[in-house]
């Protein structure tokens, strides 16, 4: 659409509209927000994006953000250990700060990566990790990363750590530019992820993300298989194939 069409679909003027789109000092209100999502067709998901970045510029005095560094529990770190499904606990820009043993047979082990390099878009579009990328489910499950990582830039626009991330992506990465640039939003709470294993072959998991305190706070990721299912009897292989490696290691070490 023009800016005239839209303008008129959304009841306002057109100067308003070019002064609200050229950010010139327009301050809309929640009904001027409302109409705008109306005339744009934007979905729950995207109207509550909208309205966030709005709220956000309206303030005169920028909210507090905690920038400190990320911590998980001990409590949380203790629920890892004991669950017997792979989980991870990703900070609010999708870092990776702790994993349990089943995640690591699953993921592969992180040690060799550096500490800032442990995140998950950034091992996404790493164009090293080739198993990663043959995975037939890839191109969703970055648009899921990027969604998350697009709700976080809505709640600090100016985050150094989400302004390193998007702007490293940016400029080495076609593949993450593109979807970047079309600025979608989703709720990314929940999916299926296809992994391929070679020691046990394909493994279909459940995924799903649950709130830890903290606002905003980190999120542990929790992946499931279907109990009885031939992907539950693969995951079980792989835990105890890394189970046997790590203790060989350790024997070795000792």
């Amino acid at each position: 659409m023009r800016r005239e069409e839209l303008a008129l679909l959304a009841g306002l003027s057109t100067d308003y509209y070019q002064r609200m789109e050229q950010g010139r000092e327009v301050r809309p209100s929640d009904d001027v927000l409302d109409a705008l999502a109306g005339a744009l067709g934007l979905d729950d998901e995207e109207r509550r994006h909208l309205f966030t970045l709005a709220r956000a510029a309206r303030r005169p005095v920028p909210a507090r953000v905690d920038r400190g560094p990320e911590r998980v529990p001990d409590s949380t770190r203790r629920l890892l250990r004991v669950m017997d499904t792979p989980a991870v606990v990703l900070g609010r820009h999708l870092d990776l700060l702790d994993r349990n043993p089943m995640a690591e047979a699953l993921l592969g082990s992180p040690d060799a990566c550096p500490p800032d390099r442990l995140n998950m878009l950034l091992l996404m579009f790493d164009s090293t990790l080739t198993g990663e990328r043959s995975c037939p489910d890839w191109e969703r499950q970055a648009l899921d990363y990027i969604g998350m990582m697009r709700a976080a830039v809505a709640t600090d626009p100016t985050h150094p750590r989400a302004t390193a991330i998007v702007g490293e992506l940016s400029i080495r990465s076609a593949e993450f530019r593109r979807p970047w640039a079309r600025h979608d939003v989703r709720a990314s709470v929940s999916g299926t992820k296809t992994f391929r294993v070679p020691e046990v072959g394909d493994i279909v998991l459940d995924w799903d993300t649950y709130p830890l305190p903290g606002r905003p706070g980190p999120v542990m990721l929790v992946f499931t298989a279907e109990p009885g299912s031939a992907d539950a009897d693969r995951l079980r292989l792989l835990a105890s194939l890394h189970a046997t490696r790590s203790a060989l290691a350790d024997k070795r070490s000792s």
